[in-house]
């Protein structure tokens, strides 16, 4: 079993993702989905948080062995990213979605030095938009963004498009393909339904169910 599918496999476990065809899940940006990604829930699953923690710290590791920052993406990658710097034993710092409105106002969280080489950690990628601004914020402060990494990814063609936009080098530990593949595999998506989902994902933005 290769890592992309054991990772699928435990997601798919304890319900963090979810696939319903006939009654569309709605996203925070108003589309309609037939698949919903919760990946808060493994923070609740030791085993399988301590595994997914060891494969993003495979990946820094391994991708991105000149990293001497790691950040995390507020809310859902914070956590992920402070477990992944504690056992790579790098520095750490996060990003708000926007400047605090108090205090010292601050967008990034922790200490740092500019010219620093850092990646990124998010729990998931859609179409890269939220992502990537992210990346503005660090670039803004004088931080040197070498990379992104996932838990996981929708694999959407504009998510592409916008990360080489970017040229910025991405790494999902498991993504929407591998998940449907194990999905038919164990069958919990008929062949009717998998039509269904391969099709919302052609053009997420316009589907409005089955």
């Amino acid at each position: 079993m290769t890592n992309e599918k054991a990772i699928a496999e435990k997601l798919l476990q304890i319900n963090a993702i979810k696939l319903n065809p006939t009654q569309p899940f709605t996203w925070a940006s108003g589309w309609k989905s037939p698949i919903y990604c919760d990946n808060r829930k493994v923070l609740s699953f030791p085993y399988i948080r301590d595994y997914i923690k060891s494969e993003m710290c495979n990946v820094v590791f391994e991708q991105f062995p000149e990293a001497e920052l790691l950040a995390g993406v507020a809310t859902a990658g914070i956590a992920w990213g402070a477990m992944a710097a504690d056992q790579l034993k790098l520095p750490y710092i996060y990003v708000r979605p926007k400047p605090k409105e108090h205090g010292m106002g601050n967008q990034i969280e922790g200490s740092f030095e500019p010219g620093k080489k850092v990646v990124v950690i998010e729990d998931l990628v859609s179409t890269g938009k939220s992502s990537l601004q992210v990346v503005d914020v660090l670039k803004a402060a004088g931080l040197e963004v070498i990379g992104m990494v996932s838990i996981f990814t929708y694999d959407f063609p504009v998510a592409e498009a916008a990360f080489k936009t970017y040229e910025l080098k991405y790494r999902s530990l498991t993504n929407f393909p591998v998940l449907i593949e194990l999905a038919i595999e164990k069958g919990l998506v008929s062949a009717e339904h998998q039509k269904v989902i391969l099709q919302w994902r052609e053009d997420p933005a316009s589907w409005t169910g089955v």
